[in-house]
């Protein structure tokens, strides 16, 4: 039986255990980690493995989330989450976007996520969305935008199972609309 994910906000204390996640990704310029919530918004835009680099990407994090902290340029306001199992192991990273700008309207979506490679196929993803689409109604989100590749059928069909309505395709992207409240 598959665990079920729950999403919590990143913390502190886990350092070997993000260097394991990122290593499964096959390193912390793997494209399979685009929009999850693991790049930022600030310099180095691809987190170093180390001590003092968890640090830093934590810190990165928690002053994207801030309210109180303008966006940079070009950037919404998100909500990051780390997808947990039953067990407590980390298994994937979800950003919820707050609002939507030009670029996320196109391709992006209010919420982008990734399972790591091993434990894929397990349904982790879809519950992870769906505990998402909670997050989302919480912060005032009736709707919100999710999309996928357009040739990955397995998340068309998860963003589907939890709600989701095809609009249509751009750049080879898929757009879905979801309802939160459900």
């Amino acid at each position: 039986m598959s665990a079920a994910p729950v999403l919590v906000l990143p913390s502190a204390g886990r350092f070997a255990e993000w260097v394991q996640l990122i290593e499964d990704y096959g390193g912390p310029e793997s494209t399979e980690l685009v929009g999850s919530g693991f790049h930022g918004n600030r310099e180095p835009r691809v987190p170093v493995l180390t001590p003092d680099g968890y640090a830093t990407w934590l810190a990165m994090l928690a002053e994207e989330a801030d309210e109180s902290v303008p966006p940079h340029p070009g950037r919404v306001k998100s909500s990051w989450f780390w997808v947990l199992d039953d067990d407590g192991a980390w298994v994937g990273f979800l950003a919820l976007r707050r609002s939507l700008n030009p670029a996320l309207l196109e391709t992006g979506g209010h919420i982008g996520y990734s399972i790591r490679p091993s434990r894929r196929g397990e349904g982790l993803a879809g519950r992870a969305l769906a505990d998402a689409l909670v997050e989302a109604s919480a912060i005032g989100l009736e709707r919100v935008l999710i999309t996928c590749d357009e040739d990955n059928v397995p998340s068309a069909r998860m963003i589907e199972r939890n709600g989701g309505i095809y609009q249509d395709s751009h750049n080879g992207m898929r757009r879905y609309w979801a309802p939160t409240h459900r």
